[in-house]
């Protein structure tokens, strides 16, 4: 596979040192790099670039990344690009904030270069895969993924993105107890401590949206999709 004519990456940083490394290794990887000093330059770039992946730093003058990813996943056309962060900030909040904004993935600094290249990877791979089912229906709950749209009845629901794969990856399986561990390993591609909060968040804000009776919690496991008509 040519990964340089199948994927572009945009690299978000106002570390020009960093960004320089970031490409030259993203570049002998086969991949087609552009690079950002500037939260508002790459949203920019973004639009006309239309990149599968956007790495960006957090703590950025003017737009922080955080700022930037939630101006990003606004534009239509970005809605199938991936968005991961790269920063030196590990605190849950930080983590949390990001996921909140509509990031697919947190890398926490410092990452051996092999590491953060198979990371970026697994998350292209994971997100391909993913598209592979275009429409998956359970009761009255129907999710179109090539327009990212959730249809409860004939009521039309629009998710932020993680909401969203959260809520495809539960409807795959109906009344399958998901664990919290494979929720975060499947939508965000990594392992969490049981002090983190993330998902709960998420799962809070659909039940929100799509009702109640859908997403039941099984206490100490995870959780699981209840079909309802």
């Amino acid at each position: 596979m040519n990964q340089k004519e199948e994927y572009r990456i945009l690299l978000v940083d106002d570390d020009e040192k960093m960004l320089s490394s970031l490409q030259s290794l993203f570049e002998s990887e086969g991949f087609n790099v552009v690079c950002a000093t500037s939260g508002r330059e790459g949203i920019e770039i973004a639009r006309r670039f239309q990149p599968h992946l956007i790495l960006l730093d957090v703590i950025m003058p003017g737009m922080d990344g955080v700022e930037t990813c939630q101006e990003l996943r606004q534009l239509p056309t970005l809605q199938k690009s991936l968005i991961a962060f790269y920063t030196a900030r590990n605190e849950d909040y930080s983590q949390i904030a990001g996921f909140s904004a509509g990031a697919d993935d947190y890398i926490i600094k410092p990452v051996k270069p092999n590491v953060l290249v198979l990371r970026i990877k697994a998350l292209l791979k994971r997100n391909k895969a993913r598209q592979l089912s275009t429409v998956i229906q359970s009761g009255n709950i129907r999710i179109d993924r090539e327009r990212y749209i959730v249809f409860k009845g004939n009521e039309e629901i629009v998710l932020p993105r993680k909401e969203f794969e959260l809520l495809a990856l539960l409807l795959t399986a109906p009344r399958k107890v998901f664990t919290r561990q494979d929720i975060y390993r499947e939508i965000w591609g990594a392992e969490f401590g049981d002090k983190n909060r993330t998902i709960d968040v998420h799962v809070r804000k659909l039940r929100e949206k799509i009702g109640d009776q859908f997403i039941k919690t099984i206490k100490g496991v995870g959780y699981s999709f209840e079909t309802a008509n």
